[in-house]
């Protein structure tokens, strides 16, 4: 009888413990599975993520092009791509490394740019800060994209367009990512002299006279350019063996866009980006955010990290190896640095 009672109260206290435990939330930790991160987005034909959005300009309406890639509720990257006028195609290699983690992105070719519409001849109109900046809230919309979920990376130009959109729309970031890019084009355009003088003389004196002459469309200047300037600051992967997503989003840059907006120089910015600057209105930025440096990059790394120490809530990562492409010449770095960040905000 003493057994009987002793059994039946261990199954209470088992039953008992059983009911009290709490039922996991639905946006617990566990990881995804295949099925979930693949999920698609809705019943209808699947055609493999992309969406095209139409986009309101001061212009009229043009489509831009965009393309989802897995599924997570809670951790959704838009990036942003440079140039401006390059396109999404050089952030390929992120597809190699991003499914891995159950971390959902989406490519995204701005207007101008890629797969999206090139309009011609409206470049008062269009190629402006303000526009490009109200074109991504646009694109943010049309995504489903909130502040439970909107991680904005952005590359280079893209990193302007991403400090540009946090300052304005942060209420919509779960936090942010500027790679490569300073928050100043005067102090970008100083350390472009600093670049310049680790040129060989001949080299460089060659360049400034093909500049001072305005002759940018002689073949000349990209020769010198490119194993020069390009192979040091830009993708130190030999020239032979460079990526093709890079090479073939830089053979449909833009020239329009990229000439609008930072000039034909690669020795600092003379377009319309010429005098941007919003170093002093970083610590308005309250979101999560991880600036991004490389010891060879075109962008001071050491401004890159002053950055970090300016928002209000920022972290750093240096690419030791790497240049202003450090995706690609310091991989490993980069990818690890920028998913770490990402999966911190699970």
């Amino acid at each position: 009888m003493k057994n009987v009672f002793v059994f039946c109260l261990l199954l209470s206290l088992a039953l008992w413990q059983a009911c009290s435990t709490p039922t996991p939330p639905e946006n617990s930790d566990k990881a995804l599975t295949l099925q979930e991160y693949f999920a698609p987005e809705d019943s209808g034909i699947q055609n493999g993520g992309v969406k095209v959005i139409p986009i309101k300009t001061p212009a009229g309406t043009y489509n831009v092009w965009t393309r989802r890639f897995g599924h997570n509720p809670k951790l959704k990257v838009l990036t942003l791509h440079g140039g401006p006028g390059a396109t999404h195609e050089y952030f390929e290699c992120i597809q190699s490394f991003f499914p891995r983690e159950g971390i959902e992105f989406f490519y995204y070719d701005q207007l101008g740019s890629g797969n999206s519409d090139n309009p011609q001849g409206q470049s008062e109109a269009l190629w402006q800060l303000p526009r490009f900046v109200d074109e991504l809230e646009q694109v943010r919309v049309a995504l489903g994209l909130d502040s439970n979920n909107f991680i904005l990376l952005g590359h280079s130009w893209g990193g302007i367009l991403a400090m540009e959109y946090a300052l304005k729309y942060q209420q919509n970031l779960k936090g942010l990512i500027i790679s490569d890019m300073m928050s100043s084009a005067p102090e970008y355009d100083k350390y472009s002299e600093v670049l310049a003088q680790k040129l060989d003389p001949d080299v460089l004196k060659e360049l400034r006279t093909i500049e001072a002459n305005n002759d940018f469309d002689n073949p000349r200047y990209m020769e010198l350019l490119t194993p020069n300037f390009y192979n040091q600051f830009i993708c130190r992967i030999p020239l032979d063996q460079w990526p093709e997503p890079v090479n073939r989003s830089f053979s449909k840059m833009n020239p329009e866009v990229y000439v609008s907006m930072q000039g034909p120089s690669e020795f600092g910015i003379s377009g319309r980006l010429e005098n941007w600057d919003v170093s002093k209105r970083l610590p308005e930025i309250k979101v999560p955010t991880l600036t991004v440096g490389a010891t060879y990059d075109t962008m001071d790394p050491e401004y890159m990290r002053w950055m970090s120490t300016q928002v209000q809530n920022g972290k750093f990562l240096l690419c030791p190896n790497g240049s202003h492409m450090c995706m690609w010449d310091d991989q490993d770095v980069w990818m690890k640095g920028v998913m770490d960040f990402v999966l911190s905000l699970n």
